[in-house]
């Protein structure tokens, strides 16, 4: 069993705000059920040495100027940049771990006729990522030469939000007119979990939140720390493979 951990960084905006919100990215992060639990006690350990009492999230990294207390308030600059490394080397120290990422420029994305509000970009930068997700399945079992399964698990967002992306992910399992990829290797049902409450969401946090940082200010420094572990080609390729642009063409 593979398990997809997503979260996401910045805002699906509608047309209107396009322009002040230019990239929105949905992280992931295929953790198999073997290496789960490992990752666990490595975050475990992570915040007790580092006393942290509470979840661990991209924004919680940024300079302390007197805003709402959070989980690593405590830390200094210094500490924090440590800890931030740490956590990538986490995700690298598993060879099996693996990740995805979707990267949608609004404004080109509404330049299509067929996407018109924020859940639609929502909804294709999901499209993409699952889409991947199957694909690297698919790419395990060759290799395996067993069949292989897989599960979805998002981060909560509000109550309206879940119960939308639920529908949606059951319209691309159910699909049968071939206009969406056959997802012959997932598990039939999405899951959502508070990002407090999982280990995975906290890494695909941290994930997407270093791919925004390298698209919206260019500053690759945090991507660049865990590109070994994005989904290649054969080749090495990443583009169109762990880490895709939406639409095509930016």
């Amino acid at each position: 069993m593979h398990i997809l951990f997503v979260d996401e960084s910045g805002t699906p905006p509608e047309a209107d705000k396009a322009a002040l919100q230019p990239f929105f990215v949905l992280g992931g992060i295929v953790i198999p059920e073997d290496i789960w639990a490992k990752m666990a006690g490595d975050l475990s350990r992570l915040k007790a040495h580092y006393g942290i009492d509470g979840e661990i999230k991209w924004r919680y990294f940024a300079p302390d100027r007197g805003g709402k207390p959070n989980a690593l308030s405590h830390l200094t600059a210094e500490q924090k940049e440590n800890l931030r490394t740490q956590l990538y080397e986490t995700i690298k120290r598993y060879k099996s771990v693996r990740l995805i990422c979707v990267v949608t420029q609004t404004e080109q994305a509404y330049s299509k006729g067929y996407v018109k509000t924020g859940d639609d970009i929502y909804w294709y930068s999901y499209k993409q990522l699952t889409e991947r997700f199957q694909y690297y399945m698919q790419d395990l079992e060759r290799v395996v030469g067993q069949k292989l399964n897989g599960i979805v698990v998002c981060d909560h967002r509000g109550p309206k939000d879940d119960e939308r992306l639920r529908e949606l992910h059951h319209k691309l399992m159910s699909d049968k007119k071939g206009v969406v990829s056959s997802y012959g290797n997932m598990i039939e049902g999405l899951f959502i979990a508070p990002s407090h409450l999982s280990v995975g969401i906290q890494f695909a946090d941290m994930v997407a939140g270093a791919v925004f940082r390298a698209y919206k200010t260019d500053d690759k420094r945090f991507a660049n720390q865990i590109r070994e572990s994005f989904r290649a080609s054969s080749g090495g390729k990443i583009e169109g493979y762990g880490l895709v642009k939406f639409p095509k063409g930016w």
